[in-house]
């Protein structure tokens, strides 16, 4: 099992930026895949980027394409999420996930370890 905190949420104007950190212990080495989800209040839980640990791919949703950017550092067992151009309907918590698996995957049944999640609240 891995353990995964995320930290950086806030709030901020619409058109700043923020970036969200997940620090992963335990059981790293069986994660492949990390992933940023977010649920916006009243709505299902979203798939909004992954990142695989050893080759660097990334997969983002068509929503934050472009504005968004994961990266990783090995070195820290932390998995980041830059997220600039923010808007309001970017407000959500957001968690950060790991999957165990050599495939991408958007779907939140495809992770195993979630974070408590962190709150982003982006005002207009």
């Amino acid at each position: 099992q891995v353990q995964l905190v995320e930290s950086g949420g806030g709030l901020v104007q619409a058109g700043g930026s923020l970036r969200l950190s997940c620090a992963a212990s335990g059981r790293t080495f069986s994660a492949d895949y990390m992933g940023w989800f977010r649920r916006a209040p009243g709505k299902e839980r979203e798939f909004v980027a992954e990142l695989s640990w050893s080759g660097g791919t990334t997969l983002y949703a068509d929503s934050v394409k472009g504005r968004f950017i994961i990266s990783r550092d090995n070195a820290k067992n932390t998995v980041y999420l830059k997220m600039n151009s923010l808007k309001p309907e970017d407000t959500a918590v957001y968690y950060c996930a790991a999957k165990v698996g050599p495939y991408e995957a958007t779907s939140p049944a495809d992770f195993t370890s979630w974070g408590q999640g962190t709150q982003v609240t982006v005002s207009s």
